[in-house]
């Protein structure tokens, strides 16, 4: 049986690796065509398929809607009975059908050139090959594309398997090829993905981090009892050092370091074996309240701007073992602070 498997995906490879080939030889003027016929689209993407095509038009609808383009999956046998209204003029059309003679299919025809509908077909008419005769669907298509394949991975040669794979592939290069020519960015995909787990990864760190009241941060000049009240009122376990800004209160300062609660720990570790070393210890306790901000604050803290991607912030944390990160502008103004457990939260780590 193992055999049997590793001579299916052989198989439907092969099958791809000839689709390739047709995308970067014979069928890529077909294939510019049809991307341009998508990119000009004002309405919708309307990809319909019935039985085992119907399934891959499915997710091709959902792929080229994830990606930026608008476009719903038609159920052909349905659409005869009513929704045939949802064609309007000024959408696009994908048809999927291996053979091309797909009854259900071919009843939509009239009714797309009626509303000048333009139809792209994916069919198994070997076009690249020559044929001499296409299908009923390919002939009636604006643009004809050919998924064709030597052999179906079926062992009796009938069930579409490597035929279906070529057909998702196809849908799946129309897709990807017009999101690239849309300029789709990933901030555009996060924000058709705001629930999933695809688009928790592409979360900004703006999106995340404590501003405003909620942002601790103190003067250069704040003695550590502002400093030690800072980091307690806010509770993230750390406060930002910024010098104030020359524009107002409230206008970010640029950030000139960082104080953490280990910073306060250490502090006091040190101003404690000192004490204990002399017999001074009771002034050198009240020293440590005389300190300021500047005196203990860690310089050139690790920053993040706020465009960077929540997951890279996390990893930075998890490489530089630290649970806070200062986020900056471009001038170095002090925008937030992103902790960890905002990242863990936000991306379910």
């Amino acid at each position: 049986m193992s055999t049997t498997a590793a001579q299916v995906v052989r198989t439907e490879a092969e099958a791809l690796l000839a689709l390739a080939e047709r995308l970067a030889g014979p069928m890529a003027p077909a294939f510019d065509r049809a991307l341009g016929l998508l990119h000009n689209c004002k309405g919708r993407v309307i990809v319909t398929g019935i039985g085992k095509s119907g399934i891959i038009a499915r997710k091709l609808a959902a792929t080229f809607s994830s990606t930026g383009a608008p476009a719903f999956f038609l159920h052909p046998a349905e659409s005869i009975h009513g929704d045939m209204g949802v064609i309007v003029h000024g959408d696009v059309a994908i048809a999927l059908s291996a053979s091309g003679e797909t009854d259900e299919v071919i009843r939509l025809l009239p009714v797309l050139q009626r509303l000048e509908v333009p139809l792209i077909s994916i069919t198994c008419d070997a076009i690249c090959a020559g044929t001499s005769k296409l299908s009923t669907l390919a002939a009636a298509a604006s643009v004809a594309l050919d998924c064709s394949v030597a052999q179906e991975a079926c062992n009796l040669g009938l069930a579409p398997t490597a035929s279906t794979t070529s057909m998702l592939a196809l849908g799946d290069a129309l897709a990807v090829a017009l999101s690239q020519r849309r300029n789709f960015r990933a901030e555009d995909f996060a924000a058709l993905h705001p629930g999933g787990k695809l688009g928790r990864k592409l979360t900004r760190v703006e999106e995340l981090m404590h501003s405003g009241d909620a942002l601790p941060q103190v003067a250069p000049t704040a003695r550590m009892a502002d400093v030690i009240f800072e980091m307690s009122s806010k509770k993230l376990g750390v406060t930002a050092v910024a010098e104030p800004s020359p524009q107002g209160a409230n206008a970010p300062g640029n950030l000139v370091g960082i104080v953490s609660d280990g910073d306060l720990r250490r502090l006091l570790e040190r101003y404690s074996r000192e004490a204990g070393s002399s017999d001074g210890g009771g002034d050198n306790r009240r020293d440590v309240l005389d300190l300021t901000a500047a005196d203990c604050m860690t310089r050139n803290p690790k920053t993040v701007s706020p465009g960077t991607f929540a997951a890279t912030a996390l990893a930075m944390m998890e490489e530089k073992k630290i649970t806070s990160l200062c986020v900056v502008g471009a001038q170095a103004e002090l925008l937030g602070i992103i902790h960890m457990h905002d990242l863990w939260e936000s991306l379910g780590a």
